[in-house]
């Protein structure tokens, strides 16, 4: 059943996940890892899942910050952020490490909204990277980060190991 609604939800939330939580982000995360695995090769373990050996580290490591986001009351993605850059690695630098919105809630605007929520809470130098391949999540970052920013956003190519990069890199501040 698709969501053929155009209208943006409502209220749209964006929760530090508890380490409770971690059950509902690692399940959320083998969504976001099928979705992915159209542009890398990730393998189903022998359990049936793919994983994610990190996200233990969210709740435990001081430069690591999970986030669940919910519409409705409802999941409806994640957020990993991370300190540090992946590509110049610059400790100063926060990065988008994961990010992820369940299909039918995309094209709706929450994803935009929460990630202009988590720029917002963390003031400063921002990454965000994403697969030449990946073309819908390059548009998608385009446009967040552009609204965000209030004009285009501008992107670097990166080409890493054979495979090509757009980074987008950005300052937030509290009242962005």
């Amino acid at each position: 059943m698709g969501n053929s609604q155009a209208t943006p939800p409502a209220e749209v939330e964006v929760i530090r996940a508890a380490p409770e939580q971690e059950p509902i982000l690692a399940n959320l995360f083998e969504l976001y890892s099928h979705d992915f695995s159209e542009f890398v090769e990730l393998e189903l373990g022998p359990d049936g899942r793919f994983g994610y050996s990190q996200l233990s580290s969210y709740w435990t490591d001081a430069d690591r910050h999970p986030f669940l986001v919910r519409v409705g009351g409802r999941w409806a993605g994640f957020v990993l952020v991370r300190k540090g850059s992946e590509i110049s690695g610059d400790a100063g630098v926060w990065d988008v490490a994961e990010f992820f919105i369940v299909r039918g809630r995309r094209r709706l605007g929450v994803g935009t909204r929460a990630a202009h929520e988590i720029w917002r809470m963390f003031p400063g130098r921002w990454e965000v990277r994403v697969m030449d391949r990946n073309r819908k999540a390059q548009e998608f970052w385009e446009r967040a980060v552009g609204e965000f920013l209030g004009g285009a956003a501008e992107s670097t190519a990166l080409d890493r190991g054979g495979k090509g990069w757009r980074v987008f890199s950005f300052e937030s501040g509290r009242s962005a």
